[in-house]
């Protein structure tokens, strides 16, 4: 049984737990470790998220809370190309590489593993993409050329984590976008 998702040692723990994963990623994850590392224990880690499937589940909950604040700042309909510029504004500055990460790791292992605790996060994360995308476009426009936009930025995006290069994955974006145009 787990206690109350709102109490506050919950939450300073689930925060200093992401910390550390955003730092360390959740491939290895193990619970002792972490408890040390967040000054907590591995009994109190499994009080509080019921398992490690449960910790894993607030901490993918989180890094999307994450992600959606940034989308929640696309509101209207700025157009596809002047959103997907400030989506890659955002995904290229070097704080957020960690969050990306973190977030390649989850799309990727929600993939391979459908029924673990990633279940569901890759179609969740593309639906919250496509549904801001389409928030930035007039009602009717075409909704393939929302997902080539997406398939675009995250390209992009797999590249500038694998390389490092944000002058080449941002020039190619822009090209992108400027044929969107």
């Amino acid at each position: 049984m787990t206690q109350d998702s709102a109490s506050p040692r919950r939450t300073e723990l689930l925060e200093a737990a992401y910390r550390y994963v955003l730092d360390r990623g959740l491939a290895d994850l193990s619970l002792r470790p972490l408890a040390a590392a967040i000054g907590s224990s591995p009994r109190v880690l499994l009080f509080l998220f019921g398992s490690k499937d449960g910790l894993i589940r607030a901490l993918l909950a989180r890094a999307r809370a994450d992600e959606l604040a940034l989308l929640d700042r696309l509101d209207g309909p700025l157009g596809l190309a002047a959103a997907a510029e400030r989506l890659w504004a955002w995904a290229a500055a070097a704080e957020h590489r960690p969050l990306l990460r973190l977030w390649v790791e989850a799309y990727g292992r929600s993939l391979v593993e459908p029924d673990g605790p990633w279940a569901g996060f890759a179609k969740a994360t593309v639906d919250d993409w496509l549904a801001v995308l389409a928030a930035c476009e007039p009602a009717g426009a075409d909704p393939a050329r929302r997902t080539l936009v997406l398939a675009v930025l995250r390209g992009a995006i797999l590249d500038l984590l694998a390389t490092d290069d944000a002058d080449r994955t941002g020039a190619a974006l822009r090209l992108h976008l400027g044929l969107l145009r």
